[in-house]
Parts: C-alpha cells; structure tokens; sequence
C-alpha cells in the first residue's frame, strides 16, 4: 500500500495546530532566534518502522529549511538505538515539530510492530493477517498503511469497497 502524502497532509496541518496553536512558547522563551542544531531520532526498542514520511512532513511543514535524513524505510526491521532519522536547522524549528512527528512515528511504528508479530505467528500456515475498519476517526489511511508495513494486508478501507454482510444487516 503506497501512502499518498497529499491525503495527510490536512490531517498533519490539524496536529500541529492542535499542538503549537499560536507558537512553541517555551522554546520561544528558552532557545535563542537563530540558533541551529541536530536532532537524531533513534529507537528506543526492537519493532517495526512506520510513518517515517509522515516524520519528515511535519517537520518539513514547520520549516522547509530543515534538512532531513531518513536512515531507514518504512517496513524496515529495528533494533534498540538504530538511528531512524536526523533533522538539521533551525532549534526552535525543530522542537516546535518534534512532539507531533513523533506521535505519529511512534503509533504507526507501534501498529506495524504489533502486525508483524502476528504474521510472523502464522508463518508457514494458509491464515492471513488482515486489517477492519476498526480505526481511530481520521487515521485510517495511516492506520491501515501501518499493519501494510507490518507485513499484514488491508480489508477494506469503506463501506463503499465491497459488500460485506454481516449480523447487524441480517437482524435489521
């Protein structure tokens, strides 16, 4: 499943209008105007990398001027300490996104790692690890992009892909 940036990217101007509103005023208060610096985002456990685009989005649409390098894919098997990524610029810039880049980081990261536990359960057998519609309002397309990198496959992303019966249409 390709991830069409274009389609979060609302959904990421929404997080970090939630998160900065009017502006980052502790790192306004405490970090110089002008000051520049190096962020390294590392894993903190084993697990299974997801949403590393949508990390560079956010910070990206803080500041253009940050200079990002992403050292893994998404999909990409992780241990503890590998470097997943480093931001270069400016410091108010950076920790103004940080929070917000690394919710996302971290949730699709946790449902790619969770996914790949289970497929790997099932290795070797005919049974498929498949995903619901059962996600978080406004987080399905990420969501579901995450169990894709866990090695698991989507269902259905509406009501409107296919028909699927079930108890509640029959008991209606």
């Amino acid at each position: 499943m390709a991830l069409d940036l274009e389609q979060i990217k609302p959904l990421i101007a929404a997080a970090l209008a939630e998160d900065i509103g009017g502006g980052d005023i502790t790192s306004n208060a405490t970090v110089p105007e002008g000051a520049c610096g190096l962020a390294v985002i590392m894993a903190k456990q084993e697990g299974v990398l997801a949403g590393i685009d949508v990390c560079r989005q956010v910070f990206l649409a803080v500041d253009a001027g940050l200079a990002i390098e992403a050292r893994e894919q998404d999909g990409a098997a992780l241990d503890l300490g590998d470097v997943v990524m480093t931001i270069q610029g400016g410091t108010r810039s950076i920790l103004a996104a940080e929070r917000t880049a690394l919710n996302f980081l971290q949730r699709l990261s946790g449902i790619a790692t969770a996914t790949a536990v289970y497929v790997n359960e099932v290795k070797g057998l005919r049974a498929k690890i498949l995903d619901t519609r059962k996600t978080t309002p406004g987080l399905r397309l990420l969501e579901k992009y995450a169990v894709a990198c866990g090695g698991g496959q989507n269902h259905r992303m509406g009501l409107h892909d296919m028909v699927l019966v079930k108890d509640n249409h029959i008991e209606a």
